[in-house]
Protein backbone atom coordinates (compact mmCIF):
# COMPACT_ATOMS: atom_id res chain seq x y z
CA UNK A 1 0.00 0.00 0.00
CA UNK A 2 1.33 3.53 -1.07
CA UNK A 3 1.92 6.12 1.14
CA UNK A 4 -0.86 9.15 0.91
CA UNK A 5 1.95 11.98 -0.03
CA UNK A 6 2.83 9.04 -2.63
CA UNK A 7 -0.26 8.73 -4.07
CA UNK A 8 -0.57 12.27 -4.19
CA UNK A 9 2.57 12.74 -5.68
CA UNK A 10 1.04 10.32 -8.64
CA UNK A 11 -2.13 11.76 -8.71
CA UNK A 12 -1.21 14.98 -9.20
CA UNK A 13 1.91 14.09 -11.67
CA UNK A 14 -0.68 12.51 -14.12
CA UNK A 15 -3.26 15.56 -13.99
CA UNK A 16 -0.07 18.07 -15.14
CA UNK A 17 0.85 15.90 -17.43
CA UNK A 18 -3.11 16.13 -19.42
CA UNK A 19 -3.07 19.89 -18.21
CA UNK A 20 0.02 20.19 -20.72
CA UNK A 21 -1.58 18.63 -23.28
CA UNK A 22 -4.97 19.98 -22.78
CA UNK A 23 -3.05 23.72 -22.93
CA UNK A 24 -2.05 22.16 -26.31
CA UNK A 25 -4.78 21.20 -27.92
CA UNK A 26 -6.73 24.72 -27.12
CA UNK A 27 -3.75 26.70 -28.73
CA UNK A 28 -3.84 24.49 -31.86
CA UNK A 29 -7.85 25.02 -31.85
CA UNK A 30 -7.87 28.77 -31.52
CA UNK A 31 -4.74 28.78 -33.95
CA UNK A 32 -6.61 27.54 -36.74
CA UNK A 33 -9.64 29.12 -36.13
CA UNK A 34 -8.25 32.11 -35.95
CA UNK A 35 -6.86 31.87 -39.36
CA UNK A 36 -10.29 31.10 -40.94
CA UNK A 37 -11.69 34.60 -42.43
CA UNK A 38 -14.08 36.45 -40.68
CA UNK A 39 -16.53 36.02 -43.90
CA UNK A 40 -19.94 36.11 -41.51
CA UNK A 41 -18.78 39.52 -40.02
CA UNK A 42 -19.15 38.09 -36.59
CA UNK A 43 -17.42 39.84 -33.84
CA UNK A 44 -15.15 36.76 -32.17
CA UNK A 45 -11.80 36.26 -30.60
CA UNK A 46 -10.87 32.77 -30.92
CA UNK A 47 -7.57 33.80 -28.78
CA UNK A 48 -9.44 34.75 -25.75
CA UNK A 49 -11.87 31.81 -26.07
CA UNK A 50 -9.29 29.81 -25.29
CA UNK A 51 -8.55 31.51 -22.11
CA UNK A 52 -12.09 30.64 -21.32
CA UNK A 53 -11.84 27.36 -22.15
CA UNK A 54 -9.42 26.83 -19.35
CA UNK A 55 -11.29 28.83 -16.70
CA UNK A 56 -8.51 31.00 -15.92
CA UNK A 57 -9.65 34.51 -17.18
CA UNK A 58 -9.08 35.93 -14.22
CA UNK A 59 -5.60 35.21 -13.83
CA UNK A 60 -4.39 36.26 -17.46
CA UNK A 61 -6.37 39.62 -17.11
CA UNK A 62 -4.05 40.47 -13.85
CA UNK A 63 -1.25 39.47 -16.20
CA UNK A 64 -2.05 40.97 -19.39
CA UNK A 65 -4.29 43.92 -20.87
CA UNK A 66 -5.44 42.09 -24.20
CA UNK A 67 -5.89 38.41 -25.48
CA UNK A 68 -4.12 38.85 -28.22
CA UNK A 69 -2.14 35.42 -30.25
CA UNK A 70 1.12 36.94 -28.70
CA UNK A 71 -0.30 37.27 -25.11
CA UNK A 72 -2.43 33.41 -24.84
CA UNK A 73 0.78 31.50 -26.17
CA UNK A 74 3.32 32.99 -23.83
CA UNK A 75 -0.06 32.69 -20.67
CA UNK A 76 -0.90 28.77 -22.16
CA UNK A 77 2.75 27.95 -22.94
CA UNK A 78 5.39 29.36 -20.80
CA UNK A 79 4.45 31.96 -18.20
CA UNK A 80 6.07 30.98 -15.09
CA UNK A 81 3.11 33.04 -13.26
CA UNK A 82 0.46 30.70 -14.42
CA UNK A 83 0.73 27.71 -12.42
CA UNK A 84 -1.27 25.64 -15.40
CA UNK A 85 1.20 26.74 -18.16
CA UNK A 86 2.96 23.90 -20.32
CA UNK A 87 6.31 24.45 -19.21
CA UNK A 88 4.86 24.95 -15.28
CA UNK A 89 2.64 21.67 -15.72
CA UNK A 90 6.20 19.90 -16.98
CA UNK A 91 8.56 21.41 -14.42
CA UNK A 92 5.44 20.40 -11.51
CA UNK A 93 5.07 16.90 -13.83
CA UNK A 94 8.56 16.24 -13.15
CA UNK A 95 9.24 17.37 -9.79
CA UNK A 96 6.02 14.78 -8.85
CA UNK A 97 7.67 11.89 -10.90
CA UNK A 98 11.47 12.65 -8.87
CA UNK A 99 9.51 12.45 -5.45
CA UNK A 100 7.77 8.83 -6.46
CA UNK A 101 10.77 7.61 -8.17
CA UNK A 102 10.98 4.19 -7.14
CA UNK A 103 7.27 3.82 -7.66
CA UNK A 104 7.90 4.57 -11.72
CA UNK A 105 9.27 1.92 -14.55
CA UNK A 106 12.43 3.51 -16.11
CA UNK A 107 10.71 3.88 -19.44
CA UNK A 108 7.93 6.48 -17.52
CA UNK A 109 10.61 8.55 -15.50
CA UNK A 110 12.19 8.68 -19.07
CA UNK A 111 9.12 9.89 -20.77
CA UNK A 112 8.83 12.44 -18.19
CA UNK A 113 12.45 13.29 -17.47
CA UNK A 114 13.43 13.37 -20.93
CA UNK A 115 10.37 16.11 -21.94
CA UNK A 116 11.25 18.13 -19.47
CA UNK A 117 15.08 18.45 -21.39
CA UNK A 118 13.42 18.93 -24.31
CA UNK A 119 11.34 21.65 -23.41
CA UNK A 120 13.87 23.97 -22.88
CA UNK A 121 14.94 24.12 -26.70
CA UNK A 122 11.74 25.94 -27.33
CA UNK A 123 11.48 29.59 -26.24
CA UNK A 124 8.33 31.64 -25.86
CA UNK A 125 9.00 34.72 -27.46
CA UNK A 126 8.33 35.69 -31.29
CA UNK A 127 7.65 32.11 -32.60
CA UNK A 128 5.92 31.90 -35.98
CA UNK A 129 2.87 29.72 -37.11
CA UNK A 130 4.91 26.96 -38.15
CA UNK A 131 7.40 26.66 -35.05
CA UNK A 132 4.13 27.01 -32.64
CA UNK A 133 3.09 23.84 -34.71
CA UNK A 134 6.25 21.84 -33.93
CA UNK A 135 5.87 22.70 -30.27
CA UNK A 136 2.44 21.61 -29.59
CA UNK A 137 3.20 18.43 -31.35
CA UNK A 138 6.22 17.84 -29.40
CA UNK A 139 3.77 18.63 -26.16
CA UNK A 140 1.09 16.11 -27.12
CA UNK A 141 3.29 13.83 -28.37
CA UNK A 142 4.96 13.72 -24.82
CA UNK A 143 1.81 12.94 -23.30
CA UNK A 144 1.47 10.15 -25.63
CA UNK A 145 4.86 8.80 -24.29
CA UNK A 146 3.86 9.05 -20.94
CA UNK A 147 0.27 7.69 -21.28
CA UNK A 148 1.67 4.80 -23.83
CA UNK A 149 4.80 3.92 -21.41
CA UNK A 150 2.88 3.87 -18.52
CA UNK A 151 0.02 1.51 -20.07
CA UNK A 152 2.71 -0.66 -21.09
CA UNK A 153 5.10 -0.75 -18.33
CA UNK A 154 3.73 -0.37 -15.05
CA UNK A 155 2.21 -3.72 -12.99
CA UNK A 156 -1.38 -2.75 -12.55
CA UNK A 157 -1.32 -2.02 -8.55
CA UNK A 158 -2.13 1.17 -6.76
CA UNK A 159 0.25 3.25 -8.28
CA UNK A 160 -1.11 3.28 -11.84
CA UNK A 161 -4.77 3.10 -10.34
CA UNK A 162 -3.68 6.65 -8.68
CA UNK A 163 -1.82 7.71 -12.26
CA UNK A 164 -5.06 6.75 -14.26
CA UNK A 165 -7.37 8.58 -11.75
CA UNK A 166 -5.56 11.94 -12.27
CA UNK A 167 -5.31 11.63 -16.01
CA UNK A 168 -9.36 10.65 -16.21
CA UNK A 169 -10.18 13.53 -14.01
CA UNK A 170 -8.54 16.05 -15.66
CA UNK A 171 -9.45 14.93 -19.07
CA UNK A 172 -13.17 14.88 -17.82
CA UNK A 173 -12.53 19.01 -16.89
CA UNK A 174 -10.94 19.48 -20.26
CA UNK A 175 -13.59 18.26 -22.67
CA UNK A 176 -16.46 19.87 -20.40
CA UNK A 177 -14.75 23.13 -20.83
CA UNK A 178 -14.65 23.34 -24.44
CA UNK A 179 -17.94 22.16 -24.66
CA UNK A 180 -18.83 24.98 -22.35
CA UNK A 181 -17.13 27.59 -24.00
CA UNK A 182 -18.70 26.61 -27.36
CA UNK A 183 -22.55 26.02 -25.91
CA UNK A 184 -23.59 28.59 -28.11
CA UNK A 185 -23.51 26.54 -30.82
CA UNK A 186 -25.86 23.38 -29.35
CA UNK A 187 -28.89 25.55 -29.42
CA UNK A 188 -31.89 22.71 -28.79
CA UNK A 189 -33.97 24.35 -31.83
CA UNK A 190 -31.15 23.76 -34.48
CA UNK A 191 -30.45 20.53 -35.81
CA UNK A 192 -28.10 22.15 -39.11
CA UNK A 193 -25.23 24.09 -39.25
CA UNK A 194 -25.43 27.44 -40.14
CA UNK A 195 -22.83 29.20 -41.85
CA UNK A 196 -19.24 28.42 -42.96
CA UNK A 197 -18.01 29.85 -39.53
CA UNK A 198 -20.02 27.40 -37.67
CA UNK A 199 -18.75 24.33 -39.14
CA UNK A 200 -15.21 25.50 -38.63
CA UNK A 201 -15.67 25.79 -34.74
CA UNK A 202 -17.44 22.35 -34.87
CA UNK A 203 -15.12 20.40 -36.53
CA UNK A 204 -12.41 22.29 -34.53
CA UNK A 205 -13.89 21.26 -31.21
CA UNK A 206 -13.91 17.73 -32.24
CA UNK A 207 -10.09 18.34 -33.60
CA UNK A 208 -9.67 19.15 -30.64
CA UNK A 209 -10.52 16.23 -29.09
CA UNK A 210 -8.88 13.61 -31.69
CA UNK A 211 -12.91 12.79 -32.56
CA UNK A 212 -13.49 14.24 -35.88
CA UNK A 213 -13.10 10.80 -37.95
CA UNK A 214 -14.88 8.74 -34.80
CA UNK A 215 -17.61 10.80 -35.23
CA UNK A 216 -17.95 10.36 -38.83
CA UNK A 217 -17.31 6.02 -38.28
CA UNK A 218 -20.33 6.80 -35.49
CA UNK A 219 -22.64 8.97 -37.40
CA UNK A 220 -22.08 8.35 -40.95
CA UNK A 221 -22.89 11.62 -41.43
CA UNK A 222 -22.33 15.55 -41.74
CA UNK A 223 -21.57 17.53 -39.04
CA UNK A 224 -24.55 18.13 -36.45
CA UNK A 225 -24.08 19.61 -33.41
CA UNK A 226 -26.41 17.86 -31.13
CA UNK A 227 -24.43 14.75 -32.49
CA UNK A 228 -21.28 16.20 -31.45
CA UNK A 229 -22.72 16.58 -28.30
CA UNK A 230 -23.78 13.33 -27.74
CA UNK A 231 -20.33 11.96 -28.89
CA UNK A 232 -18.44 13.80 -26.45
CA UNK A 233 -20.76 13.42 -23.60
CA UNK A 234 -22.61 10.31 -23.30
CA UNK A 235 -20.72 7.82 -25.80
CA UNK A 236 -18.27 5.77 -23.65
CA UNK A 237 -16.69 4.17 -26.94
CA UNK A 238 -15.03 7.55 -27.14
CA UNK A 239 -12.00 7.75 -24.73
CA UNK A 240 -12.79 11.79 -24.20
CA UNK A 241 -16.39 11.71 -23.35
CA UNK A 242 -17.33 12.46 -20.19
CA UNK A 243 -19.07 9.01 -19.85
CA UNK A 244 -15.72 6.86 -21.14
CA UNK A 245 -13.56 9.22 -18.46
CA UNK A 246 -16.28 8.21 -15.79
CA UNK A 247 -16.40 4.70 -16.56
CA UNK A 248 -12.39 4.39 -16.24
CA UNK A 249 -12.35 6.69 -12.96
CA UNK A 250 -15.51 4.81 -11.40
CA UNK A 251 -13.85 1.26 -12.51
CA UNK A 252 -10.48 2.06 -11.02
CA UNK A 253 -12.05 3.81 -7.79
CA UNK A 254 -13.63 0.22 -7.23
CA UNK A 255 -9.86 -1.72 -8.00
CA UNK A 256 -8.68 0.86 -5.16
CA UNK A 257 -11.71 0.15 -3.06
CA UNK A 258 -10.92 -3.74 -3.83
CA UNK A 259 -7.01 -3.62 -2.71
CA UNK A 260 -7.67 -1.16 -0.13
CA UNK A 261 -10.60 -2.86 1.69
CA UNK A 262 -13.15 -0.06 1.73
CA UNK A 263 -15.83 1.50 -0.34
CA UNK A 264 -16.09 5.49 0.63
CA UNK A 265 -17.44 8.56 -0.78
CA UNK A 266 -15.09 8.83 -3.83
CA UNK A 267 -16.30 5.48 -4.98
CA UNK A 268 -20.01 6.64 -3.99
CA UNK A 269 -19.86 10.34 -6.19
CA UNK A 270 -18.29 8.66 -9.38
CA UNK A 271 -20.77 5.72 -9.46
CA UNK A 272 -23.70 8.53 -9.28
CA UNK A 273 -22.34 10.75 -11.78
CA UNK A 274 -21.13 7.56 -14.41
CA UNK A 275 -25.31 6.68 -13.54
CA UNK A 276 -26.46 10.10 -14.30
CA UNK A 277 -24.44 10.29 -17.70
CA UNK A 278 -25.29 6.48 -18.91
CA UNK A 279 -29.25 7.46 -18.45
CA UNK A 280 -29.32 11.12 -19.50
CA UNK A 281 -31.46 12.28 -21.85
CA UNK A 282 -29.45 14.70 -24.43
CA UNK A 283 -32.67 16.55 -25.67
CA UNK A 284 -33.71 17.14 -22.35
CA UNK A 285 -30.47 18.47 -21.60
CA UNK A 286 -30.20 20.62 -24.29
CA UNK A 287 -33.42 21.72 -23.71
CA UNK A 288 -32.87 23.07 -20.34
CA UNK A 289 -29.55 24.43 -21.26
CA UNK A 290 -26.09 22.39 -21.72
CA UNK A 291 -24.63 25.52 -19.95
CA UNK A 292 -25.99 24.54 -17.06
CA UNK A 293 -25.57 20.72 -16.92
CA UNK A 294 -21.89 21.23 -18.04
CA UNK A 295 -21.07 23.72 -15.32
CA UNK A 296 -22.85 21.64 -12.82
CA UNK A 297 -20.87 18.61 -14.18
CA UNK A 298 -17.55 20.84 -13.75
CA UNK A 299 -18.09 21.11 -10.35
CA UNK A 300 -19.05 17.98 -9.53
CA UNK A 301 -15.82 16.13 -11.26
CA UNK A 302 -13.76 18.77 -9.02
CA UNK A 303 -15.56 17.91 -5.73
CA UNK A 304 -14.80 14.31 -6.64
CA UNK A 305 -11.37 14.81 -7.03
CA UNK A 306 -11.06 16.48 -3.45
CA UNK A 307 -13.02 13.53 -2.27
CA UNK A 308 -9.96 11.35 -3.84
CA UNK A 309 -7.64 13.62 -1.73
CA UNK A 310 -9.77 13.38 1.89
CA UNK A 311 -10.21 9.54 1.31
CA UNK A 312 -6.23 8.76 -0.13
CA UNK A 313 -3.82 11.33 -0.53
CA UNK A 314 -4.48 13.45 2.66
Amino acid sequence: MLLSRHADSLFWLARYMERAENAARILETASRLASVPNGDSVDRNEWRAAIVSTGSQEAFDALFDEASPSAVIEFLAFSPQNSSSIRSCFETARNNARSVRTALTIDVWESINSTWLELKRYQGSGMSRQELGTFLNFVKEASLRFDGSAYRTMLRNDAYYFLRLGSYIERADFTARILLARSQLFDPERETISGSLEYYQLSSLLRCVSSLTSYHWVYRESLRPHLIADLMIMREEMPRSLASCYENIARFLDNLARDYGRHGKSQRSARKTLSRLQEADLSALTRSGLDGFLSEFIDENGRLGAAIGEQYLG
